[in-house]
């Protein structure tokens, strides 16, 4: 049990620094994980035509090596479409998008 918890919280600095940011959302993605003894999480939507996928993946790193992973994979339903405006050909242009859902971690 107090492996257990030891891993968790091994983890725990790793993904407050990914939560806690300024409010403002960020797509930065952490360089390199301690695989001394951490868990590596990744959380992404796949679009579908009606539905959307939420797929989680976690690595579990014991002594520098992948003791497991973890996939989970769960239908939701789509948010539907948004208008976006994208660069091309050095003016913009409004194509429609799929919505993304926006994420919020709670460790604790």
């Amino acid at each position: 049990m107090h492996q257990k918890i030891r891993r968790l919280s091994s983890a725990l600095p790793l993904l407050l620094v990914i939560s806690c940011n300024s409010g403002q959302p960020t797509d930065e993605t952490v360089q390199s994980v301690p695989k001394k003894s951490s868990i590596e999480t990744e959380v992404s939507v796949q679009h579908l035509d009606s539905a959307d996928v939420l797929v989680t993946r976690h690595k579990v790193w014991v002594n520098n090596s992948l003791a497991r992973e973890i996939i989970n994979m769960d239908t939701i339903p789509a948010l539907g479409d948004t208008l976006v405006t994208v660069e091309q050909n050095g003016g913009t242009v409004e194509q429609t998008a799929k919505k993304d859902y926006e994420f919020y971690i709670t460790v604790q």
